[in-house]
């Protein structure tokens, strides 16, 4: 195959997937899995590169869209929509030349079995170089902010101060971050083995096994990942692990479990002084937890149910933490999944709010007196986080928060709430988490 027909068929395929977020509400990982094998595997970055970027600038992308087309396309082209959209991106976000975007996009329609369109595709591209477009100010916030608006305001209402921040950080490329497992190695002397093989990273003090890559890998490339030694897990999240786990031995509980990055992180901490039990309610994303527990080299009880049901899983012996990392908006990781800010609706907050608060009730009966709760989201919005805790302290009598923090090194990149700690997108290149610590009275 050509160069500019291999080129085609990367964007064809770019704009088959972008169109099943876009169109069809499928997830981008989900419409990945399904284009990856289209393509050859030294293309898939390219490919990877193309959806994702141009699901990160959708509404400015859309807006210059509207801009050049008269008359929106047809809804059976709406691939082609998507198309034009992943050219835009390349002429204003990417070092690829123009004349190769232009033909190889045009080309792509052909691909995509709109011959007719090839024409229209071409002139719009090669009209948005000549005329400059991307030089004018958007129009809607939408647009200057690449968010729908809905979330825009919500982020704006429960950050004022930081909603500018919050929102460019969720637009950018997010790092990749390494856990050095603990009970193999430091983080000093793995990121010690980075550098002697190339790869540039610094270690995060205030995170102890913590790594960051100024450059992402691939996991095979990882030195000893496919051993245990190392995993692929955001800065802020390896905060759960260490925070339940302060002072706490015994029966542990990981609801919501999968994939299974904190189950493995608090294996490698807990070693023999706990005893994990997994909880995951898709049998798929269960499947998930016992590879990546098999990978580390540790063990756990793996349960397929419901967190909120406990009574149809749980074998009446009390729990001395619990770990609830709840399904929320996910707010605070846009910049890893950019298919969130089409998907997600602002609908799904006050229901997501419901469960949660549900799983909170649910697993408090299965906490031991004198035990640990650690609520985690990784949402930034206070309608999950502390409008979730703060009324569940004051309908639980033996309920109480433990505001310690358990490293007080993290203490200047964490806001403090009404109750629990925010840490917000892009600090110190991390993740959006939010995590308060509950205690039951002994």
């Amino acid at each position: 195959m050509s160069g500019s027909r291999k080129g085609a068929r990367i964007r064809a395929t770019a704009a088959e997937t972008v169109d099943a977020v876009v169109s069809a509400g499928r997830s981008l990982d989900a419409a990945l899995a399904d284009s990856e094998g289209k393509v050859a595997a030294d293309d898939r970055a390219l490919l990877r590169l193309l959806c994702y970027g141009t699901l990160r600038h959708h509404w400015r992308l859309q807006s210059w869209i509207d801009r050049l087309i008269n008359r929106p396309l047809q809804e059976r082209d709406s691939v082609i929509n998507a198309l034009l959209a992943i050219g835009l991106y390349q002429l204003t976000e990417t070092r690829i030349p123009d004349h190769a975007v232009v033909s190889q996009t045009v080309e792509a329609s052909r691909l995509l079995r709109r011959p007719k369109l090839a024409g229209l595709m071409n002139a719009l591209l090669r009209r948005f170089v000549r005329e400059d477009t991307a030089s004018i100010e958007p129009e809607s916030a939408e647009a200057a902010h690449n968010h729908p608006q809905w979330l825009i305001d919500a982020i704006t209402a429960d950050w004022p101060e930081h909603a500018g921040d919050i929102l460019s950080a969720n637009n950018a490329r997010a790092p990749m971050w390494l856990r050095v497992n603990s009970s193999r190695e430091t983080a000093a002397s793995y990121a010690a083995r980075l550098e002697a093989e190339g790869m540039a990273n610094e270690c995060f003090e205030a995170i102890p096994g913590a790594v960051r890559l100024q450059e992402p890998v691939s996991v095979d490339d990882l030195p000893g990942f496919h051993k245990g030694v190392v995993s692929v897990q955001d800065g802020a999240a390896q905060l759960a692990a260490p925070w339940l786990l302060a002072d706490m031995r015994g029966r542990v509980l990981d609801a919501c479990a999968a994939p299974g990055g904190k189950s493995g992180h608090l294996l490698e901490l807990g070693g023999a002084d706990i005893a994990l039990t997994c909880v995951e309610k898709d049998q798929g994303r269960s499947r998930a937890i016992a590879e990546n527990l098999e990978r580390l080299g540790v063990s756990a009880t793996l349960v397929c149910g419901d967190a909120s049901t406990p009574e149809a899983w749980w074998d009446g012996e009390p729990f001395s933490a619990i770990l609830l990392d709840a399904a929320c908006s996910a707010s605070g990781v846009i910049r890893r999944h950019p298919d969130i800010k089409l998907l997600r609706r602002e609908t799904d907050i006050e229901r997501l709010a419901g469960e949660q608060r549900a799983l909170l009730d649910s697993l408090w009966r299965v906490l031991a007196p004198g035990g640990r709760l650690l609520y985690v989201t990784c949402s930034v919005l206070a309608a999950e986080n502390d409008h979730v805790v703060a009324p569940f302290l004051e309908a639980t009598p033996d309920a109480q928060e433990n505001d310690v923090l358990q490293n007080n090194n993290i203490r200047d990149v964490m806001h403090r709430r009404a109750c629990g700690f925010q840490l917000l997108p892009g600090t110190a290149g991390m993740d959006g988490f939010y995590y308060a610590c509950l205690e039951r009275a002994a």
